[in-house]
């Protein structure tokens, strides 16, 4: 099986970007930006109609790292509605939720877009990545430092 960081150097090599935005709009995935109380996001499919939610009420580097979580979802687990993305849900050791934030960090700091390395301070306090996370990432040198 392709690793997840070679998925997503595929997507930006093909849509050349790593906004998520942008490659889910290319995608035809749906993305809808609402109100969603205290929960993040999520994805769901209905019918062959694949839609990203994202709370509305985030700041736009929560939304984006949202709409990263959520973007993974749609391309490595397509048939799954996946459970509701919660400040809890972050921490999560379920499988798809570990390869989820995997995807997320991976195309939000992917080295060759940035333009310069991305600190682990400004991932925990402007994304909103908990540093439990990020300190499980950096061991398995998905993330920049």
């Amino acid at each position: 099986m392709e690793s997840i960081t070679r998925k997503v150097q595929k997507l930006i090599q093909r849509y050349k970007t790593n906004c998520p935005f942008t490659i889910a709009e290319n995608m035809g995935i749906v993305v809808i930006q609402e109100n969603l109380g205290n929960t993040l996001g999520y994805y769901n499919r209905n019918f062959r109609i694949k839609i990203i939610h994202i709370n509305e009420n985030t700041t736009a580097k929560q939304q984006a790292f949202i709409c990263s979580h959520e973007l993974g979802h749609a391309i490595l687990h397509p048939d799954s509605n996946t459970p509701f993305l919660k400040k809890n849900t972050l921490f999560s050791t379920e499988r798809i939720e570990v390869e989820a934030n995997t995807f997320a960090v991976s195309l939000l700091f992917n080295e060759k877009e940035i333009q310069e390395p991305i600190m682990v301070t400004e991932a925990v306090e402007e994304y909103g990545l908990p540093q439990n996370m990020v300190n499980n990432l950096l061991k398995n040198d998905i993330f920049l430092n």
